[in-house]
């Protein structure tokens, strides 16, 4: 009987559609969202979002936030974005123009802290102490969040952190982050909820997926309880809350470059 109720449990993992997925987020959420530029991001979650005409003032939590017209770049573009945390721009020219123009809410975050923020959260672990950052407006305070209209005036300034010393060397206290929701792209998924994700696509995915109250995971492919072997899944599905199977993926480049090819050579072997 125990067996059972416990099989049933996790049975209610998977839902149909991304839209059933995100029916509950709410306008002033905090999301956060897995994957690297374009690279493992859970793009069928977003389009979700993006239908969702009722959003606004969330508040998104992601490396970056994609190109204008992929990824979280079309949220962007619906204003649906209060504020974003991330380690940069990137090519997304939209996000650019809104935060210089005072419409969006920007923290700046180092990639590696803002990892171990995502990892912190997810361990229950409320703060740590980083060498990143300090002697820098990050730990000095000032940083413009929000800009005015003019892309001049400091509306909202970052605030100074906590500094501390260890074995003769300065440390910032940084905050975790723990969001309301997770949405995170995996590769297979089975019904229990374990995940496995593909080569450099995991980036974020498994910091992001346990940082958040309620992670809702999109995949390429579900397969039945027992098929995943268990030193092949990365995410443990005692994470994971929901599953969808997504289609139509893109594969997208966010910039294009291109070189002349050139072989070397070494010991008579072409070693590209």
């Amino acid at each position: 009987m125990i067996n059972y109720l416990f099989k049933k449990s996790f049975s209610k993992k998977i839902l149909k559609t991304a839209s059933d997925a995100v029916k509950d987020i709410k306008s002033g959420n905090r999301l956060i969202v897995g994957g690297f530029g374009l690279c493992g991001i859970p793009e069928n979650l977003i389009d979700a979002l993006h239908n969702r005409q009722d959003l606004k003032d969330l508040e998104i939590v992601s490396n970056n936030a994609g190109v204008t017209d992929f990824g979280l770049g079309i949220l962007l573009k619906d204003r649906k974005v209060k504020r974003m945390v991330s380690s940069y721009v990137g090519e997304n020219k939209e996000f650019e123009r809104q935060y210089l123009s005072g419409e969006l809410e920007l923290e700046l975050v180092p990639q590696g802290t803002l990892a171990e923020k995502l990892r912190a959260g997810g361990a229950g672990i409320p703060a740590f102490y980083t060498p990143t950052g300090y002697g820098t407006l990050i730990q000095d305070g000032g940083f413009p969040i929000k800009l005015g209209k003019d892309g001049k005036t400091v509306v909202i300034p970052s605030e100074r952190k906590e500094v501390r010393e260890y074995d003769g060397k300065n440390y910032v206290l940084e905050r975790a982050i723990v969001g309301d929701f997770s949405l995170i792209k995996g590769w297979k998924a089975d019904t229990k909820g374990n995940i496995v994700f593909r080569k450099t696509a995991r980036n974020f995915n498994p910091d992001a997926a346990t940082a958040g109250k309620i992670c809702i995971a999109e995949v390429e492919e579900i397969v039945e309880d027992g098929e995943l072997k268990p030193d092949e899944i990365h995410l443990p599905g005692v994470y994971v809350h929901r599953v969808i199977k997504g289609d139509n993926y893109q594969k997208r480049i966010e910039r294009v470059t291109t070189s002349d090819q050139q072989k070397t050579v070494n010991k008579g072997q072409d070693v590209n």
